[in-house]
């Protein structure tokens, strides 16, 4: 499955340059990921309800390209794997059709208590 979301850089995603700040990459792929599960029928509070919330375990970041004030950037989010706790995405920013960002990311899913959980079998099932 793949997701594709698209925002636009503002003011306050860029330097005094009009250069798009390079953790905003990331900040612009978690909100992709809000909206991949949302798209899946869920809420970071439906996992939560299910004894899950889905936290960032590892990135690998890889920045191609800079992207500047007003420019419109698509945010696509590919399931790539499921574990038994853990699941990981790719996650690529396009300007058009030139790749600025790719990033792979290891969600797991953990407890109330911080401890890593199996991912909830409704999850599980509307991943793959």
């Amino acid at each position: 499955m793949t997701h594709s979301v698209t925002y636009r850089v503002y003011y306050e995603d860029t330097d005094a340059g009009g250069i798009m700040y390079h953790g905003n990459f990331i900040n612009f792929c978690e909100r992709a990921r809000t909206e991949f599960i949302g798209a899946l029928g869920m809420t970071n509070y439906d996992l939560k309800e299910n004894n899950c919330m889905a936290v960032v375990r590892h990135i690998e970041a890889d920045y191609r390209s800079t992207a500047f004030l007003e420019d419109y950037l698509r945010i696509e989010t590919k399931l790539l794997e499921i574990k038994n706790s853990s699941f990981i995405l790719e996650q690529t920013i396009f300007r058009d059709e030139d790749t600025l960002f790719v990033m792979k990311v290891v969600l797991v899913c953990i407890n109330d208590k911080m401890r890593p959980v199996r991912i909830p079998e409704m999850l599980k099932n509307i991943l793959g």
